[in-house]
Order: C-alpha cells, then structure tokens, then sequence
C-alpha cells in the first residue's frame, strides 16, 4: 500500500493497544480580575494543548468610585476595561483575544460546553478548547467535506457499471462526531445525497449550538429529510452496521486528548471503515489536529542547552498529523494530507483523505484543476434551505470573487 507523507509526519502509527494517560478533567468556568500582564490559569484548546485566560486587565480604584467629582475619570477608566481571551499555541507563542461576552456555559455527561463571543465572533468551547468560530468555520467544515464528496463523485464517474450509476455519488455519507452540525450542513449542500448519518455522543453540544450558532446549521440540519442524528458511540456504530457508505467523515477530537476517541484512530477502526465504504466511490476522511504549524524546535519547552523537557505534561504537545496520515497509509492504498489556515486557531490545521484505487487515481485527484472543481461545484453543491445565511462566509467569498477590498 502506497503512503504519502508530509514534510513533517512521524514514523509512527497508532494501533489499538496505545491508550491516553491525559484526559482532562472538567472543570467550571471562573473570571479572575488581574492585571494586565497576568496569564494564570490553563486549561487545554481544540485538538492542541493550550491554555485559557480570562481577565479583566484594569480595575477600578474603589477610592475614585466613591467620589462623585472623578465621575468622568470612573467612565474613561471603565471605557479601558474589557476581559480577555488568551490561548498558547506553543511554549512562548500565544494568540491573545478581547472576548466580549459569554453566552453560554453548562456542564453535560461529557464536558463544560461554552459559547462565547470573542475577536472571531461567536465561539464554541469544550473544556476550554475552542472548536470552531463564526469568522472561519466555514472554512474548516468545508475543507473537511468537499474534497472527498467531489472526489467520490469523480470515482464514481469512473467507476460506475452503467450509464445511470457513473457519477452517481455520493449517496450516502456517514458523520462521526460533528456535534455543531456545521459538517452535515456542508454534507447537504450536495444534491447527490440521498441519506445522511451523523452519530455524536453529546447531545448537550447538539442543543447548545442549535440554539446560539444557527449559522452552522440549526434545526434546519438537524430535521432535515436526508438526516438521521443518533445520539450515541461513533465507534459501535461503524462496528456494528450492515449499511455501507460512499463517503465516511470524522470530526472528532485528536487521539491525544480525545480518552475513549483513541479507538477512532487505529488501524482496526480504520480496516473497518474500509470495508464499511463501497468498494467503488468510496472515500474516508478525517481532521488531523495542528499541522506542523510551528517548527518542531520550538513546539516543545527546552532546557538552556536546548534539550526537550521530557516529562509527561509536554508530551501531550506532540502532533498526531503524521501519525493519523501514516496509519491511514497502512489501510488504504493512497492517504492524502492537505491543511488550511485557521485564523481562529492561530495555526495550519491538517486533514486526511484516504481511499483504495490505482496510483493514476491518486495523481489525477493531486493534479485535479480549478476548472474541474469549479464545474462540480457548479452542477452538485446547491443552499441548504432554512440555514441562515452566513454573514462571515458571506465577506470572505464576495472577496475572493471580486477582488474588492484586498490590501
């Protein structure tokens, strides 16, 4: 099986026997009041170790607000007051935040579940990990589903037995995870699809998002006609369906944060999901956490001397893109990376595309041409109706169409 590896993966791969020592224990929101060079509390962001802060940088002087002469001197200093929103990205590296309010926050079975509002506007978090942000969503979600949806459409045109099935697919598609239904939003925008299965193991995301982030989809998602969104273990279900998919995505957690989601990143799950797939259109994919965003020298604390500190809380920190892809490449017969920017995770983040087919299959989908993709998109992705229109996906298409308002 051919393997195809990023500049910088691991020689690694994950097999079912590694486990995680590191699963977060939840905790409860707090505000702290500090001054402004202040950073103390931590907690862990997304698929990548990180820590939070949330502060307010400048008080007020109870003395001044006693006397009503500084009545104009209280407003100018309460005008400077604001909280903040700072997550480490990598020893000495930081991405630093105003957070406006915070909308939301409860404890499910699972995790603290929070929505805020930030820099990057509306924003989903769990357990103090930012999962995605109403300024670039759109960008991870359908960096994640179009590429292997457009790529099955494309095996299928080749692939097919008759006429009526060439081109055919995707048909069906199976979602584990995706709690925020912004992946099944994109899912659906393809009018080949016929059935849509997402299982995700917390309902409490599901309503939460339902209510405060519409835009990634909503009720208009989750009551869709093509959708059936089950509650429960991604894993059990793949395991124990008879059903096959053309198409089958996982937006889940890293391996090293996820716990129990370790079993979604072996090679047992990933022999399952092949034989799960058919055998003709059939295309997996899954988010890889941070893509060698920061050089390796510096993802790690060092000693004077420029040794790694090797202890157990940095070795949390090492990626699992190089890992996901080779392990993928020992089940499949081709395993793609590709990346994107994201702006709200301060980094690159990584994705895997996998299927079986011949080594001209894999030249043509890394040769394919915008003109390609532009008359797929054209034929096959269409507006899911009742979703809000997306005023961020909005801006940022108006600009890359007309070249308007570029520096």
């Amino acid at each position: 099986m051919k393997l195809f590896q990023h500049p910088f993966t691991s020689l690694s791969f994950i097999t079912s026997q590694h486990h995680n020592p590191h699963r977060n224990n939840l905790h409860h929101p707090s505000i702290h009041h500090h001054p402004s060079t202040a950073s103390t509390a931590s907690t862990r962001h997304r698929h990548h170790h990180r820590h939070i802060t949330i502060h307010q940088i400048h008080q007020i002087n109870n003395k001044m607000a006693s006397s009503d002469s500084n009545e104009e001197l209280i407003a100018k200093e309460r005008a400077k007051s604001t909280f903040r929103y700072t997550e480490d990205i990598a020893p000495g590296l930081k991405i630093d935040m105003a957070l406006h309010s915070i909308l939301h926050t409860s404890l499910s079975e699972f995790q603290e579940v929070q929505v805020i509002d930030s820099f990057f506007g509306r924003t989903l978090v769990t357990d103090g990990k930012t999962q995605s942000a109403e300024h670039d969503e759109f960008v991870y979600h359908e960096t994640l589903v179009h590429p292997p949806l457009l790529w099955s459409a494309i095996l299928s045109g080749r692939n097919g037995d008759d006429d009526d099935d060439k081109g055919a697919a995707p048909k069906t598609v199976f979602i584990g995870g995706g709690g925020e239904l912004a992946t099944a939003r994109e899912v659906l925008k393809h009018n080949t699809v016929e059935r849509l299965v997402m299982v995700d193991i917390d309902p409490e995301v599901i309503e939460v998002c339902k209510k405060y982030l519409p835009e990634w989809g909503g009720n208009a998602v989750a009551n869709h006609p093509k959708m059936e969104l089950i509650v429960g273990d991604a894993h059990k279900y793949l395991m124990e369906t008879t059903e096959t998919f053309d198409v089958i995505i996982m937006d889940i957690s890293d391996p090293i944060e996820a716990g129990p989601g370790i079993a979604l990143y072996t090679q047992e799950f990933y022999r399952r999901a092949s034989r799960v797939l058919r055998p003709k259109s059939g295309v997996f994919v899954t988010q890889a956490g941070s893509a060698d965003f920061v050089p390796p020298p510096h993802a790690f604390p060092t000693t004077a001397d420029g040794c790694v500190v090797d202890d157990e809380e940095n070795s949390k920190e090492s990626n699992c893109f190089g890992p996901i892809l080779n392990t993928l490449g020992t089940v499949f017969d081709h395993a793609v990376p590709y990346t994107v920017p994201m702006p709200s995770f301060g980094e690159d983040w990584g994705f895997v595309m996998a299927f079986d087919g011949s080594e001209e299959d894999r030249a043509e989908l890394v040769g394919l041409s915008s003109g390609t993709v532009d008359k797929l998109v054209e034929e096959r992705i269409e507006r899911v109706e009742g979703v809000p229109e997306h005023g961020f996906r909005s801006l940022g298409v108006r600009r890359a169409v007309t070249g308007k308002e570029r520096g």
